[in-house]
């Protein structure tokens, strides 16, 4: 029986330039990349070399801690560059696509008899295994382990967020072929989590998992959160999770036995002419996104929410694992006595202007942080916007003292770098929050 569950402390952060309902076709891009800097912790290994041809679900690199793990193609072409930067990191892996994408084919069929290792054996070496994070410390998840339990958050909270009931409309046969494929991955339950607003049509053919219904602001959409809520994550237990896109990406490929990454997204901002659902492939060139399709030229491109996404290029690359490109206006013009008084209405979580909140239904907001770095002061802000039972404040102080016993003791395990996103939105003393955290995830990683 699945649980009820309010989220009564949060923020949700209205933005303009929220997608509208309708889906537009681009041409499909020239150039494709799959970026090890969008999986924590991967060392590379590589497979190929520039000049390669590769097919969709060719192995382009292997993770060199274990090298069961592929990164594949997610489309047919030619290995155009692998870009480095310091010391020869792998920052990259491009490739010039085909008009036509050929797919490498692999042999799914009977995949609903087959074992859990069998199973594994196929989602490592089609490259669909690193869509899977492992908790805590959200890294790749290990094949040689058995999760206690595997959660997917069936909505998304985030600014400007993508709706599941677009982005998946029609993959519902996808979705419960992947959700079979789960639950024989795990001995406990699989939790599909919720929202009791939001329509969850998509999820209606899906059977033999544990639905949790979540209302409330963002971060309610945040698996961990979720996880916090249901079932905590305690020391030494393990725990798997994935997006809804990516489960449909494992049914999509149980049933053809082709590596098939075409998703649809949301592109959004207030620079955005047309927000909108956008279907292109994971790893694309978003410039064809965005081709006159900004209404200035000083924005931030974000790939991911404005919380925690990933600062790219006007004709850089879709991250791994986003389902959303959002992009604002660039804070970096100076406001005139900005100290004094608010220049513009901006989302916050002060009453020093109540009458944003009267005004403004939905805000402009920039990257401009509106301050510097500032002595690290107790303001109780950060419990204002965090759902989860552990004090965050105190635990970010223990991780800037590197007091490990502390760190396990106020719930490092219990969380990521998403699940603080919010913290760092309100610190009033200017807190990499997030920065500070993978920190000490890293940190605690290595000590475990």
């Amino acid at each position: 029986m699945g649980q009820n569950i309010k989220i009564k402390r949060g923020l949700d952060i209205n933005l303009e330039g929220s997608p509208s309902n309708d889906i537009y076709s681009v041409n499909s891009p020239a150039t494709f990349a799959i970026k090890p800097t969008d999986i924590k912790g991967l060392v590379p290994k590589m497979n190929v070399k520039q000049g390669d041809e590769v097919k969709a679900g060719d192995c382009l690199f292997t993770d060199k801690k274990n090298e069961r793990i592929c990164f594949t193609a997610p489309v047919s072409g030619e290995i155009a560059e692998v870009v480095r930067g310091d010391r020869r990191a792998i920052l990259a892996v491009k490739i010039l696509a085909d008009s036509k994408v050929s797919f490498k084919s692999f042999d799914t069929s009977g995949y609903e008899t087959k074992s859990a290792d069998e199973l594994k054996e196929l989602l490592l070496t089609s490259g669909l295994w690193p869509f899977i994070v492992q908790r805590p410390f959200g890294v790749l998840a290990d094949p040689s382990v058995t999760p206690k339990a595997i959660h997917v958050s069936g909505f998304d909270s985030a600014p400007l967020a993508a709706d599941v009931s677009i982005t998946l409309k029609g993959e519902e046969a996808n979705i419960k072929a992947g959700f079979e494929v789960l639950k024989k991955l795990t001995s406990g339950k699989v939790h599909l989590n919720l929202h009791s607003a939001k329509d969850s049509s998509v999820y209606a053919a899906v059977e033999g998992v544990e639905r949790n219904d979540f209302s409330g602001p963002h971060p309610s959409g945040l698996v961990g959160v979720q996880i916090n809520k249901i079932d905590p994550i305690n020391k030494g237990e393990v725990v798997w999770t994935l997006k809804p896109q990516h489960v449909a990406f494992i049914g999509k490929f149980f049933e053809t036995g082709n590596l098939n990454l075409e998703q649809t997204i949301a592109v959004a901002g207030s620079e955005v002419s047309k927000p909108g659902y956008y279907t292109t492939i994971v790893g694309a060139d978003v410039s064809g996104l965005l081709a006159n399709n900004l209404l200035s030229d000083n924005v931030r491109v974000i790939s991911g929410n404005v919380l925690t996404g990933t600062k790219i290029l006007k004709n850089g690359y879709l991250g791994m694992h986003d389902t959303q490109i959002s992009v604002i206006p660039e804070g970096d013009h100076y406001e005139l006595l900005g100290w004094l008084f608010p220049s513009y209405p901006r989302p916050t979580i002060s009453s020093t202007f109540p009458i944003f909140k009267f005004l403004k239904k939905t805000f402009k907001a920039n990257t401009n942080p509106h301050g510097e770095h500032r002595a690290y002061v107790v303001t109780g802000q950060y419990e204002k916007v965090m759902p989860m039972d552990i004090m965050p404040q105190q635990l970010i102080k223990s991780i800037i003292a590197k007091d490990l016993e502390q760190m396990e003791n106020l719930g490092i395990y219990e969380v990521i770098e998403e699940d603080m996103a919010l913290c760092e939105f309100v610190c009033t003393s200017k807190i990499d929050v997030q920065r500070v955290l993978s920190e000490g995830l890293e940190l605690m990683a290595e000590e475990s």
